[in-house]
């Protein structure tokens, strides 16, 4: 039963609405992933010394490389690995093409996670999906708030912990012979330290583990340009030809190349789904597209960035043949192609990557699973401690047991946690418009970095006391000469 509802939810319902509304919110937006790739650098620099001062509050960046450390995960590796084997290189330019319109989903579900988040007594924001339904939809639609908060909780916050957990786990022992119950053990240990430091210091674990990672493993694979350099514009032809049907000795054709690269990318980038809006909300901004358009950056380094490299890995190396069987899939083809690009030790180095993608997905699925409980009003210290006690146990108890049954009902939950934030995107995708303009017009009119005046949505449900700027902020975001509104001052 759980295989073919996940058959039902994954190859069929929500690759077709997830494909369908990110055209839409692309075209609606005028292709805003496309017109503001530009400014995704510039507004993380602006943005990181923004959100300098004493306040307790979260950067842009900050929440920038917390997403990342969720969409950035063992799938970047095996899941790749996987595509590549079903469905042919062509898969790797359908992953592409959805990371692309991805981007414009995420876009909208985090600038409107931005735009109706909750301030918090200790200077941090929380928010996501469940407020922007029950705020921007209404009252009336406060039962698809609470269904989503529960999905979340069980679905990220104690589903995943312990799949992630065992995966890393599975993954050590593999590589290095180090035993699951150690490193169980270990992972349980050190995500309770990070955990019981609240939002703030999962952020601070993750903005130096994040760049460390990703950029390690994008150092890796240029490393294996360089030593391929002639082979990659024959590799580029055979990703687009594949993609089309037009390699016949690829196999699976066109069909099969779409379904994997797409189903790759969805999972991967997580756009739509509705977890990442929930970090989204954590920071401290001038406006809620700045962040919007930060995410979207996010989906990029995720799917165009991180995915291709282990694409370009396989693709250029000598264990994987196009049209021909391999007993090799998943992370093993991956770490068999790094090996016979630099040596054994390439093995070790994806076991490694594995082991630091499956660690922060672990502490950004708690982080969401916390979030589930504030907007319960279970943020009260005795459900928190409980919350993070389980999680610790999850993660001992997951790296042990072999969790097929839980991996397949956690991916059911997930599907019907994507449906309901895309159901709720949907009905405020006239909302996310009127804010995606705000931040245009004042782009138009010189304006280098928009702020949100939110008397001016007051209509819109949003919450005022989340928009007020510190004194020196609004200061030097105020034109020239002119004295800041009242809006903007603490």
């Amino acid at each position: 039963m759980l295989d073919l509802l996940n058959d039902l939810l994954w190859s069929k319902v929500l690759i077709v609405v997830l494909i369908g509304l990110g055209l839409w919110f692309t075209i609606g937006s005028r292709f805003v992933q496309l017109r503001h790739f530009g400014r995704m650098f510039r507004i993380l620099g602006a943005n990181q010394a923004f959100a300098k001062d004493q306040q307790g509050h979260l950067s842009s960046f900050q929440a920038l490389v917390l997403s990342v450390a969720g969409r950035v995960g063992g799938g970047n590796i095996a899941g790749v690995a996987v595509a590549i084997t079903l469905g042919g290189p062509g898969a790797v330019f359908w992953m592409w093409v959805v990371g692309l319109i991805g981007m414009a989903t995420s876009y909208f579900e985090c600038t409107l996670a931005q735009a109706y988040k909750s301030a918090m007594p200790d200077g941090t924001y929380r928010g996501g999906p469940a407020y922007y339904i029950e705020r921007g939809l209404g009252a009336h639609w406060k039962w698809l708030a609470v269904l989503f908060s529960a999905l979340l909780l069980v679905t990220f916050g104690f589903g995943f912990s312990a799949l992630q957990s065992y995966s890393v786990a599975t993954s050590m022992q593999d590589a290095f012979g180090i035993p699951v119950m150690a490193t169980g053990a270990a992972l349980a240990m050190v995500v309770g330290v990070i955990a019981f430091g609240g939002v703030k210091r999962i952020t601070q674990v993750a903005e130096v583990i994040v760049p460390v990672m990703a950029l390690g493993y994008v150092a890796m694979t240029l490393v294996v340009l360089a030593m391929n350099l002639e082979q990659l514009p024959a590799v580029l032809v055979l990703i687009v030809k594949s993609a089309f049907g037009l390699e016949p000795a690829v196999g699976g054709g066109i069909g099969a190349a779409m379904v994997m690269g797409i189903k790759r990318g969805l999972f991967s980038n997580e756009a739509g789904l509705g977890s990442a809006p929930n970090v989204a909300a954590v920071a401290y901004v001038p406006h809620p597209a700045s962040q919007g358009v930060v995410q979207a950056f996010s989906v990029f380094i995720d799917t165009l960035i991180v995915c291709s490299c282990t694409a370009f890995i396989v693709l250029l190396g000598d264990v994987y043949q196009p049209g021909m069987a391999t007993e090799l899939g998943g992370v093993a083809l991956t770490q068999a192609s790094l090996a016979g690009h630099v040596g054994e030790w390439g093995r070790s180095f994806v076991s490694v990557a594995m082991l630091l993608f499956g660690f922060t997905t672990i502490i950004y699925n708690y982080y969401l699973g916390e979030n589930s409980l504030a907007y319960f009003g279970g943020d009260r210290r005795a459900v928190v401690a409980g919350y993070r006690l389980a999680v610790i146990a999850l993660c001992g108890w997951g790296a042990t047991t072999d969790l097929g049954t839980v991996f397949a009902f956690a991916d059911v939950t997930m599907g019907l946690l994507a449906l309901a934030n895309l159901l709720a995107l949907a009905l405020l995708f006239k909302k996310g418009l009127r804010l995606m303009r705000d931040f245009d017009d004042q782009i138009n009119r010189g304006v280098r970095e928009p702020v949100f005046d939110a008397r001016r949505f007051a209509d819109m449900g949003v919450e005022p006391q989340a928009w007020v700027l510190e004194p020196q902020d609004s200061a030097a975001l105020a034109p020239a000469g002119a004295a800041p509104t009242a809006q903007a001052v603490r």
